[in-house]
């Protein structure tokens, strides 16, 4: 099985594992054969030939550490770092393009909002004259009603003063017969 198959995880914990195994095996054998033994006197005085200098074999050990452990890391970490950094450019350039198109449709509606604003004392004025308007027109309905009324009004008392006084007329007429038979 190829390691380019298997999961990041995986691929980690294989990564580790080796470093683990360099470390505690290779680099200890390296680095202890390179450091001179100091006589355990000179030791427990603190005296020594050269006070905390590396030798040049130390130096090498170290740098040949470092190179296996940089060379482990770049091959197992290098396609799980190349996929997270493309797919990271990706949903960057995806969110570049997702807040681009919110900004031209907040720009639409803000375009749309100063349009409405500019246009509404026009509609403002517009639903004064109307409200004038109608207030005239029913101003107008309202006396001619009113007038319609009083023309009725006025028929019916002109009618009911005419029967009265035909009824008046008919018992004037009665009451004075009733007087000329007495």
């Amino acid at each position: 099985m190829r390691f380019e198959s298997l999961h990041s995880p995986t691929r980690l914990r294989v990564a580790h594992g080796a470093v683990v195994v360099w470390l505690s095996c290779v680099a200890p054998a390296v680095s202890y054969a390179a450091v001179p033994q100091r006589e355990p006197a000179a030791a427990a005085a603190g005296e020594s030939d050269a006070p905390n200098e590396q030798t040049g074999l130390q130096t090498v050990a170290k740098l040949a550490n470092f190179a296996v452990l940089a060379g482990v890391l770049v091959y197992f970490l290098r396609a799980p770092i190349a996929r997270h950094l493309s797919s990271r450019a990706s949903a960057i350039r995806e969110d570049l393009v997702t807040a681009a198109a919110m900004r031209a449709a907040a720009t639409e509606q803000l375009a749309q909002i100063d349009r409405k604003l500019k246009t509404l004392p026009a509609e403002l004025e517009a639903l004064k004259a109307q409200g004038a308007q109608d207030v005239a027109a029913e101003q107008a309905r309202i006396e001619q009603a009113a007038a319609a009324e009083r023309e009725r009004l006025l028929e019916q008392t002109r009618r009911e003063i005419d029967m009265r006084l035909r009824v008046a007329r008919r018992e004037l007429t009665a009451h004075a017969a009733q007087l000329a038979v007495n």
